[in-house]
């Protein structure tokens, strides 16, 4: 049961060095919805969603996301242009200002929690400067019951102040807005940037170091769902690759659109409350039930309205990254509570580009490994300045700006969890079919859909020669054969018509794996080693 509204708490801002500030707590979203219109900071939409512009930043910034090197940390973390350390001294100073800041002026407090099995709960108190950032904590985090409330003890604490700018050649920040994590003092510290995102995201980093150091838990960057018969499925995929909509399903259960752990229990469990989708090109026919959910509760960010109040989805003149945040009760068929046990298939999503990915494949432990920590994508034409022709994109562990730790450690992890629970892993290519992008097309939904169903069935069964085939440049398995699916699409080869093209692009892929897995090798164990492209351009 949720809080039930209003809710009455006193205590002081004053231990957190936050002086003489009106304390705003615990408001309903009604309230704080209230808040926002009435401070003139967002407007309502036609469905009756919240839409607000989070200002200078529309997107996380990493190159200003620091982690305070101390005890804790200075031997653990995998230090560099991801994980970039921050002194001791100065978050204390850098913290003082912020709170300083604050003092004198109304503030949001909230109490809430992430991580929905009870055995990992972590409770976290956000102090906001703005209504719509703590409405965006209570979209997007655990909330507690009013019981739950009553002796509630925070073990993290975010302050968020988007307002506040740092003077980077006194703080020790690249420019004025900064996310820094400290793990000794437990504390999420956010400035000079309004976009929400980083509020849950520093949270997920904190997960991202605390369930595999502490509690011998794997962290994911992933979707989930459950069958009927208690099957948990992981989707694992960067931006454009599919994940949300594929894990949406309506004969499957959602768990979660973005954070879970996998516990040493081998259940399932999501780290948050609430999805935040992105809505550029938004429609009730591709995506029906993002487009439902967002109605009263939901914030949209940085879209363009009408006069009518009507949102433009297509419209990007402020960013390509629009977003919403609902609470996950928005969504109609979901897990409650949003935790899975034996999960038995893992979905690696990728949108190649090059065309020469299989459509479907069947991993060994040391392959998911290896493309666990490759974390392939492509670019296409048009996706950034300068991007002409597909490019090659890589992120660790599908996640690498969130994860503390160096992806070999995770990959580890998960070579485990394979090994001890028997979980299938696969690879899937939503992206080129029959040539590369430019020439060839973009694998059709229904047929990704359908090879990912017949995993979920079983009716791809278990490898064997004559059912599957070694693919020559990848050393992957892929089916031969695929309920709802023409053979001839299985094979990219055989898509192109062209065997000199398609190997030339292949080896040209496999050069960019090898050359970007690199700099984990001197970490990797040979295990992981043996699960990349083994041969080489002729």
């Amino acid at each position: 049961m949720e809080p039930l509204y209003p809710i009455t708490k006193t205590f002081s801002l004053k231990h957190y060095g936050i002086e003489n500030a009106t304390m705003r707590y615990q408001l309903s979203p009604q309230d704080l919805e209230d808040e926002v219109v009435q401070k003139g900071q967002g407007k309502i939409t036609s469905s009756g969603a919240l839409a607000i512009n989070t200002g200078e930043f529309t997107g996380r910034s990493p190159m200003d996301r620091f982690i305070v090197k101390d005890q804790i940390t200075q031997d653990k973390v995998w230090w560099g242009d991801i994980n970039i350390p921050f002194d001791p001294d100065a978050f204390d100073a850098l913290y003082d200002k912020v709170t300083n800041y604050l003092s004198g002026k109304e503030v949001f407090v909230r109490d809430s929690y992430a991580c929905a099995d009870p055995e990992y709960k972590l409770n976290i108190r956000v102090i906001n400067e703005y209504p719509w950032s703590n409405m965006f904590a209570y979209n997007m985090f655990l909330r507690p019951t009013d019981e739950e409330l009553k002796d509630f003890d925070p073990e993290w604490l975010i302050v968020n102040a988007p307002g506040f700018m740092a003077d980077a050649a006194v703080d020790g920040t690249r420019q004025h807005n900064f996310a820094i994590l400290n793990f000794e003092k437990k504390i999420a510290l956010i400035g000079g940037t309004g976009y929400t995102g980083e509020i849950k995201k520093g949270i997920f980093s904190a997960l991202n170091f605390i369930l595999p150091v502490y509690k011998e838990s794997l962290p994911m960057h992933c979707s989930a769902n459950v069958g009927e018969d208690g099957d948990t499925a992981i989707f694992f995929g960067l931006s454009g690759t599919g994940k949300t909509t594929l894990s949406t399903d309506p004969n499957r259960k959602l768990i979660g659109d973005d954070e879970h752990g996998w516990t040493k229990e081998n259940t399932i469990f999501n780290f948050e409350g609430g999805c935040y989708a992105k809505v550029i090109d938004l429609a009730e026919e591709k995506e029906p039930e993002i487009y439902r959910a967002i109605k009263k509760g939901a914030i949209l960010e940085n879209v363009i309205i009408g006069d009518n109040g009507v949102v433009d989805f297509a419209d990007t003149s402020i960013t390509q990254n629009t977003r919403v945040s609902y609470p996950i009760h928005h969504i109609e068929n979901i897990q409650k509570p949003s935790i899975g046990k034996n999960p038995k298939n893992i979905f690696f999503l990728t949108a190649d580009a090059f065309g020469v990915i299989p459509p479907i494949s069947k991993l060994t432990p040391s392959q998911a490994a290896y493309h666990f920590m490759s974390g392939y994508t492509a670019k296409v034409a048009g996706t950034e300045a300068g991007i002409v022709e597909p490019t090659p994109s890589f992120s660790a562990c599908f996640g690498a700006p969130f994860m503390p730790l160096h992806p070999a450690k995770y990959a580890e992890m998960l070579i485990k969890k394979m090994n001890d629970t028997g979980v299938n892993v696969w690879l899937v290519n939503t992206g080129w079919t029959g040539g590369s992008y430019g020439v060839g097309t973009r694998m059709k939904l229904k047929y990704t859909r359908a090879m990912i169903n017949a995993v979920l069935n079983g009716d791809l069964g278990t490898y064997s020669y004559d059912k599957y085939h070694i693919h020559s440049v990848f050393g992957v398995a892929q089916p031969r054969e695929c309920p709802g699916v023409p053979t001839s699409v299985l094979s990219p080869r055989a898509t192109w018509n062209d065997d000199e093209a398609y190997y030339t692009t292949a080896f040209k892929l496999t050069n960019a794996f090898r050359e970007n897995f690199k700099k984990f090798e001197a970490y990797a164990n040979e295990e992981i080693r043996r699960g990349g492209p083994q041969r080489y351009s002729f």
